[in-house]
This record gives C-alpha cells, sequence and structure tokens, in this order.
C-alpha cells in the first residue's frame, strides 16, 4: 500500500486526507443520526402530559437537553398558554435551527465527493506531462522512464475516484436521512400541538400510545 501511495506522486496525500475525512464523517454522522438519538421513544408523552397539565413527564428544560425532538417539543412546550398559533411557530422555528445541526458536516462530505475525482484528473495531467517529458528526453527507446508518469496517472485517478464514490453515497444518504427526519419531527410537533389545544390528545399515529 504504501509503495502504491509513492507511485502515486505527492497528490495522493491530499487524497488520503479527504479519504481520512470522509470516514470520519461518516462515522460521525451515522452516529449521531441515529433516529433512537434524534426522537427517543416516549419522549412525546412526557410533553404532551407537560403541556396539558403542566405536571408529570421531564420539565421542558430536561426535555431541551435531552435531544433534537427534546428541543423542538421543549419550545412547543414554552410558548403553549400563547396560543396554537405562536405555539407553531416557536417549534417551526426550533424544528429549522435542529435541522441545521442534523446537516452538520454534510457540506463538508459533498465537497470532498466533488473535489476527490478533480485531484485524481490533476494527477493524471501531472503523470502525463512526465511521460511526454520522458519522450522529449529519451525518445521511446526508454519505456521504463515513461512507467512512472503512467503509473502516477492510473494511480491517482483510480484513488480519487475510490474517495469520491463512496463520499458522494454516503452524502446523499444523510441527506434523505435528515429529511426523514425532519419530518418526523415536523409530525410529532403537530400532535404536541394538538395536545396542547384539545381536550382529548390524539395518539401519535400507532408509535405513541396514550397512557
Amino acid at each position: 500500500m504504501l509503495g502504491v501511495m509513492q507511485s502515486g506522486g505527492w497528490l495522493m496525500v491530499p487524497i488520503l486526507l479527504c479519504s481520512v475525512a470522509a470516514l470520519a464523517i461518516g462515522i460521525e454522522r451515522g452516529w449521531t443520526l441515529h433516529s433512537a438519538r434524534v426522537i427517543p421513544k416516549g419522549l412525546l408523552d412526557d410533553a404532551r402530559r407537560w403541556a396539558r397539565d403542566g405536571a408529570g413527564g421531564a420539565r421542558p428544560g430536561e426535555l431541551a437537553a435531552d435531544s433534537p425532538l427534546g428541543q423542538v417539543l421543549a419550545a412547543g412546550i414554552a410558548n403553549a398558554r400563547r396560543g396554537r398559533s405562536l405555539m407553531k411557530e416557536a417549534m417551526t422555528e426550533a424544528i429549522a435551527a435542529v435541522s441545521h445541526d442534523l446537516e452538520r458536516y454534510l457540506t463538508s462530505l459533498g465537497i470532498i465527493a466533488s473535489i476527490s475525482p478533480l485531484l485524481g484528473l490533476l494527477g493524471t495531467v501531472v503523470g502525463m506531462i512526465r511521460v511526454f517529458s520522458a519522450l522529449m528526453l529519451d525518445g521511446t527507446g526508454h519505456p521504463e522512464s515513461l512507467a512512472g508518469g503512467i503509473s502516477e496517472a492510473l494511480i491517482t485517478t483510480a484513488a480519487g475516484l475510490a474517495v469520491a464514490i463512496p463520499s458522494l453515497m454516503l452524502h446523499r444518504f444523510f441527506l434523505r436521512r435528515v429529511d426523514d427526519l425532519v419530518v418526523d419531527l415536523e409530525r410529532h410537533a403537530a400532535h404536541l400541538v394538538d395536545a396542547a389545544h384539545s381536550d382529548v390528545p390524539p395518539s401519535a399515529s400507532g408509535q405513541l400510545d396514550e397512557s
């Protein structure tokens, strides 16, 4: 592996750094965007009880520190007495802030997916320049002098694509994951609004049971 990297030339260094960064972001986002961490089970029940009677379950401050869903529900509870419209507005703003946090590092992952093949292409160009320089100096009688440039061109291209393809897949996957989580947050927020401003709180579409 070290020999392959050395054959690829100095452009293998930024490509390797891109691969490490993409792996780190993938692991961190995979951990952070797990549904159980973003939308813990049972949290909506606590919030609905607090919004309805002001007692029982977790307090708003505890909810906000619990998870992204907790931040949204805490914003709703804090504004529950101000009317349905203001409560919804506060939760919409909280969802926007949470959505921004959920997308953290995804722009960087997208950049890595975009620049990695360009770095590989740059390596190809540099390698071909070496090939033509060798042709000018030595002609075609010394094929070994051409091998270094051709090897550098092929290795950097392959390395750039090897980093870009999984990075792009992860970027698209996590963007879709964030979209799904935001939809779930909006649905839970709507249930809390209904619970705070109706006599009979509705069930959470089969996910949450009335206590």
